[in-house]
């Protein structure tokens, strides 16, 4: 059993592994429909226990038919339906609830700190499918998205993010560091990733290169990513951040600054910080990106439950 909740915390090799089992899964269902079950069918009768406490789409639909390929099932609970956090019955509890009647947990949450208390009283494996400060499962699949494009290791390319300094902006970081991929960052002065996610950076011999300019950032790279510059429970003053951001909207000029063949990805849903040419664009592979959640998810839910080969 294995947990897979920040990608800084599970071995590069592992990382690895997974992409690698995510590759040969999509390779071998070129003529499926969509429920048929892979044929090895390694996760038959389990069953994977899903709650959103934030909205989902991508994740959800993922996980469903993640699971359902592999030959398992799902249930998915709302937060609001338990007695969770309104003083009826502890997290502990609920856990050992889950460990009961499940075989594996996808918790998308508002609270690092509940994603880190369930782990320490589940006894089977917990994915973190959205926290507050890590989204693991979006940044793994976009690794592989990314090399499925390129046609070669993330490591020999030069890899773009322009935006806020958010959740899916930390794991890329931590990827950075992983699979040791040339990251460049361009957000405002006041909106750069946090001291701790830097001195980690740093402490792994890794660098990162942050800029306040988006046009010097973009040079020369690969591959271009953003996100919503506001997210859902996102509390800044809205005028005052569309403001501090008016200089780092994906154009078609900004990404013609970038080399010929770069490609532009986002996590969805989209907001502001795109153009429709942009994002509808010949550079845009967004659809193709989403689409491959369901093979990583695959691949994680084989490594949390220790049948990754």
């Amino acid at each position: 059993m294995k947990h897979f909740i920040n990608l800084k915390d599970i071995s590069s090799a592992d990382l690895r592994k997974i992409i690698l089992d995510a590759k040969k899964r999509k390779k071998k269902r070129k003529n499926y429909n969509t429920l048929d079950l892979d044929k090895d069918n390694p996760l038959k009768g389990k069953l994977l226990v899903q709650m959103f406490e934030k909205a989902s789409l991508r994740t959800r639909l993922s996980f469903y038919l993640a699971i359902k390929q592999l030959g398992g099932g799902t249930t998915t609970l709302r937060a609001n339906e338990l007695h969770l956090g309104k003083g009826g019955e502890s997290l502990a509890d609920i856990a050992k609830i889950l460990s009961t009647y499940g075989d594996g947990f996808m918790l998308r949450t508002d609270s690092d700190e509940k994603m880190e208390e369930f782990s320490k009283h589940l006894t089977i494996p917990i994915i973190n499918g959205l926290s507050p400060s890590s989204h693991p499962t979006q940044v793994l699949s976009d690794i592989f998205t990314v090399e499925e494009i390129k046609k070669k290791p993330i490591s020999k390319l030069n890899i773009c993010w322009i935006g806020d300094s958010n959740n899916v902006l930390n794991s890329l970081i931590a990827a950075s560091v992983k699979f040791s991929f040339k990251l460049n960052i361009a957000c405002p002065k006041n909106y750069k990733p946090k001291k701790s996610i830097l001195d980690w950076v740093k402490k792994n011999k890794r660098k990162i290169n942050i800029f306040n300019d988006a046009k010097k950032a973009v040079k020369n790279t690969d591959v271009i990513f953003s996100d919503k510059v506001f997210s859902l429970n996102d509390k800044m003053n809205k005028a005052k951040k569309i403001k501090d951001f008016k200089n780092f909207k994906i154009n078609s000029k900004l990404m013609s600054l970038a080399k010929k063949d770069a490609v532009f990805l986002h996590c969805l849903p989209r907001g502001s910080e795109v153009t429709d040419d942009v994002f509808l664009g010949k550079q845009s592979k967004v659809w193709q990106q989403a689409l491959n959640r369901v093979y990583v998810q695959k691949s994680i839910l084989l490594y949390c439950f220790g049948k990754l080969r």
